[in-house]
């Protein structure tokens, strides 16, 4: 990739009148925005529908598309719906934060309003179907509103997939099958004018896919057998999750279900080829998250409740690429990085991922100090799952500032710069400038970082279900022309105009 810089900003975190930020109006707004600041790069999370706690990172489905994300306005343009029909609802009281309850209740009823005017006899509708992509999402939507929410292992006689009963379900609830086919087809209708229209500025989209899914899941209900390693009554035999480390006494349990590598190298990886074909179809560039867990991973018994008595096991490797050598695809190799990871994202040709957060600990051996970084690699201040750049420092020791502050200097002096001030805030853009100007093709940063805003303002604890999680917004105040004009600056001095 050619010197870029660009901004982490989830769909949900635009501005909104509508509850949570959509495919629509603020969207265009937040690419010209890019455009103006000279980023030639937007990095969304994954566009998956969130289930319980919200994350895009725990779906419904690998490959679904979240409908909260849908536009209403855009639907009233198209004649779908009238503004009256949601203008006026509830959907939360806080205009920075999303409301997921409210959504919850709320979004669907409105687009099922606009599914009843939809043209079914329209070709591209048609053709859609046709396909089948999205159905066994939309049965397994439709099953659980049936069943009231409940996960897929509780939908009784639906609880272990079978097509005869599905299709007989599907003949007798068509109505809610085909509503949500509809979410997934005017998602993909509405995404694409928008991606189209980010590229007509200069901008291409960085996306996301998670490594694991979601125990209630499609994959789960309709493929576990091809995908999953079970025990003899077909429940999951082992859970993914970390170790026990510095941050936690007891490790993290994720709960996901673990991947049964032999059946999947069987059969070529045709599933994980199809999430990847997937993903670079979606995006211009795919970032895929957790990819040490391809080399190794933390595979803990069913039945503990907690990480503590779990075991690595070896992963595929870079044997799963294969065919997809030094395509368009970021690998987020951090964590335990060990000579095989490495190895590994070597023998692809992908970038990795750096995190200036993580460059302060007084080695001249960490990855993360921009002195010791490589061109092929993505750099961020932090991601999704760290602490914005303010929180850090306002959460450090007078010792750990202090080194901070020494290793800071070393590294702005490297780099052809001196820092200006001592106070947090003038930290803080000195190490944004400090990311515009190292050796990384790519630089990425939470929008948050570049606003020098705290911790009322992180996207998310890991580990963590908590309401302040993945519901952060910003407001149309937020995007000042000043901000832009100096990240402008920033990227001209870097090197990052196209």
């Amino acid at each position: 990739m050619q010197r870029v810089a660009g901004i982490l900003m989830p769909i949900p975190s635009l501005p909104s009148e509508c509850g949570i930020g959509t495919l629509g109006k603020a969207a265009y707004r937040f690419a010209d925005y890019l455009k103006s600041a000279g980023c030639g790069l937007w990095q969304v999370l994954p566009l998956l529908p969130t289930s319980y706690g919200d994350s895009p990172y725990s779906s419904f489905s690998a490959f679904a598309l979240n409908h909260y994300f849908i536009d209403l306005e855009m639907l009233c343009e198209d004649g779908l719906l009238e503004r009256e029909e949601f203008e006026n609802i509830d959907w939360g009281d806080n205009p920075r934060r999303v409301d997921y309850g409210k959504l919850y209740l709320y979004r669907c009823a409105v687009l099922e309003k606009a599914f009843a005017r939809f043209d079914r006899s329209d070709e591209e509708w048609l053709d859609f179907l046709a396909k089948g992509k999205y159905r066994g999402y939309a049965l397994f939507m439709a099953l659980k509103n049936n069943f009231g929410g409940a996960p897929c292992e509780e939908w009784r006689e639906y609880a272990e997939y079978d097509e005869e009963k599905v299709s007989h379900f599907e003949s007798e609830n068509l109505e809610s099958v085909l509503f949500w086919q509809f979410t997934q087809f005017i998602f993909l209708k509405q995404w694409k004018q928008l991606k189209d229209y980010a590229h007509s500025r200069g901008v291409e989209i960085v996306g996301d896919i998670p490594f694991y899914v979601a125990r209630d899941s499609v994959e789960m209900w309709q493929h576990k057998t091809e995908l999953f390693l079970l025990d003899g009554d077909g429940s999951p035999a082992a859970q993914a999750g970390v170790p026990p480390d510095a941050f936690s006494e007891s490790g993290q349990l994720w709960g996901n279900p673990v991947y049964n590598w032999e059946k999947m190298r069987a059969d070529n990886y045709t599933w994980w080829h199809s999430r990847i074909e997937d993903g670079l179809d979606l995006y211009d560039v795919l970032r895929i998250d957790h990819f040490i867990g391809f080399v190794r991973y933390y595979c803990i018994p069913a039945d503990e409740k907690d990480a503590r008595r779990g075991e690595w096991r070896k992963g595929p490797g870079a044997e799963l690429f294969r065919g997809y050598e030094n395509r368009r695809i970021v690998a987020e190799d951090l964590g335990v990085v060990t000579d095989e990871v490495r190895a590994a994202v070597y023998e692809t040709g992908y970038p990795g991922m750096k995190i200036l957060q993580h460059a302060f600990d007084g080695s001249r051996d960490n990855e993360h100090r921009p002195t010791n970084y490589a061109e092929n690699i993505v750099a961020y201040t932090g991601t999704h799952d760290n602490e914005t750049l303010m929180s850090r420092l306002s959460a450090m020791s007078s010792e750990e500032y202090e080194k901070l502050l020494f290793v800071l200097e070393e590294e702005c002096a490297a780099a052809g710069f001196t820092v200006r001030g001592k106070t947090k805030k003038s930290v803080c853009g000195a190490i944004l400038k400090l990311l515009y100007l190292s050796r990384a093709n790519t630089v990425i940063f939470p929008l948050q970082d570049a606003l020098k805003l705290g911790d009322e303002a992180r996207i998310n604890m890991p580990s963590v279900v908590s309401p302040d999680n993945w519901s952060y917004r910003f407001t149309e105040t937020d995007f000042s022309d000043g901000l832009a004009r100096r990240l402008r600056r920033l990227a001209k001095a870097g090197g990052r105009i196209k």
